[in-house]
């Protein structure tokens, strides 16, 4: 029997710096495996996941962009980066014999699939998690907006953004440790205020859509299924 969840269907948004663990650089095994746990326990309790991971730990767009790289090819080399981060959760996950599918906004059918519409929506129904990787497929867009599209598109009752910290702050806590914590914010505060949760697209396609944001710590163990139901320490963004 599956508990009663407040939001079933979701897409959960990671950033790529998060598989760090607490490495500097690539990718930590123990922490891919703590957080396909925490997924792998939401999905049997009924849950119906989309994923996206960013791709910080292996290469960043912006930084490329910023050493002297054309942006385009910078971003490309980004969105590579988040199959990469996407193929290491899928073995993770497929451990734990949860089924998942890796779908590539660019096309590279040796190693995964190409992302439709229609084809996601089949997994996500049949109790597989879907990890869309590649990013939009268009450079000059971030992860945070590819998530926000995504989770649009598949008709997700929320996206959550798994952080290092337990939710939006007026400024870096780790940085100020006398930072306001939001529990609830509107999607124009969060822009007006330029708290830079998300990206400004990424934001305004969950208003249009009317998809709350939920932002929490991946760092808390079992915060993923709290937050599922309701529960734990996040902040929320809404109307």
């Amino acid at each position: 029997m599956t508990a009663k969840l407040t939001y079933r269907r979701i897409l959960l948004k990671i950033s790529g710096e998060a598989l760090m663990g607490s490495q500097e650089f690539g990718i930590d095994m123990k922490m891919v495996n703590r957080i396909a746990g925490e997924i792998c326990s939401a999905i049997k309790n009924g849950s119906q996941i989309g994923l996206v991971i960013g791709g910080g730990n292996i290469f960043r767009g912006m930084a490329g962009a910023a050493s002297g790289m054309e942006r385009s090819s910078a971003d490309y080399m980004g969105m590579l980066a988040t199959i990469m981060n996407a193929l290491a959760m899928q073995g993770a996950l497929e451990k734990l014999c949860i089924e998942a599918r890796v779908m590539s906004a660019i096309p590279m059918r040796v190693v995964c699939e190409p992302f439709t519409r229609a084809r996601a929506l089949r997994h996500l129904n049949k109790g597989r998690v879907v990890i869309f990787a590649g990013g939009t497929g268009n450079p000059y867009f971030t992860t945070d907006t590819a998530a926000a599209l995504r989770a649009a598109e598949m008709g997700c009752d929320a996206l959550l953004k798994g952080t290092q910290v337990d939710g939006v702050y007026s400024e870096d806590p780790k940085i100020n440790p006398d930072a306001l914590r939001f529990d609830k914010l509107g999607y124009s505060e969060v822009l007006s205020r330029n708290l830079r949760v998300m990206d400004a697209s990424a934001i305004a396609i969950a208003r249009d859509n009317k998809i709350p944001i939920l932002v929490f710590s991946l760092r808390d163990e079992g915060a993923l299924a709290k937050v599922l139901n309701d529960k734990g320490v996040y902040t929320k963004i809404t109307g």
